[in-house]
């Protein structure tokens, strides 16, 4: 009997407050979605927020069977969710009763958000919305990443996903271990 593929999902968040279609567009391209397929994705999920809904819903239209058939990939998306982000978050992690393994978040470089799925305990790419005032998630995401909380992503995404594979393995054995109190519990043991 053969083995079902096991599940693995990325799910990105553009935020609720401003606009990043950029990032949206990025993802839904053909440099993304192989690097999707040659790390073992089955899953894209995209919060795309206010403004893009119409550039998902375009992409769908044409190529929706394209995705499956060439990538092997389920993309689905939302513009917002009342409820916040969590359990779209929570679906990402490991879960062997659902034969799924921990895949991805990649988000803007919203404060709220990151502190979230360090909470959860995922890899992540943050990628700075450069049409915010001064840039000023860029300051963040390159000293989260310099401390090795993060990826500090740019649009261009391909090459940050390769590094997400080894920052996971990285994940797990952060801290340094200076002290045996957090050694090997990754960054959710922080």
């Amino acid at each position: 009997m053969a083995s079902l593929k096991q599940v693995k999902l990325c799910f990105v968040t553009v935020g609720a407050t401003a606009p990043f279609n950029a990032l949206v567009s990025e993802v839904l391209g053909e440099p993304f979605l192989d690097a999707l397929k040659a790390n073992n994705y089955t899953d894209l999920r995209i919060q795309y927020g206010q403004m893009g809904q119409a550039l998902f819903q375009e992409f769908e239209q044409k190529n929706e069977p394209m995705v499956k058939e060439k990538y092997g990939l389920n993309v689905t998306g939302f513009d917002f969710n009342l409820a916040g982000l969590k359990g779209e978050m929570l679906a990402v992690k490991a879960d062997s009763d659902a034969n799924k393994v921990d895949g991805l978040v990649v988000s803007h470089a919203g404060s709220g958000t990151i502190l979230e799925v360090l909470r959860v305990g995922l890899p992540l790419i943050v990628v700075p919305n450069p049409q915010l005032l001064h840039n000023h998630q860029d300051e963040l995401a390159k000293q989260l990443a310099v401390n090795g909380y993060v990826i500090h992503g740019k649009l261009g995404l391909a090459e940050s996903m390769v590094e997400s594979e080894t920052f996971r393995q990285r994940m797990h054995e952060w801290p340094p271990s200076i002290n045996q109190e957090h050694a090997g519990k990754g960054l959710v043991g922080v």
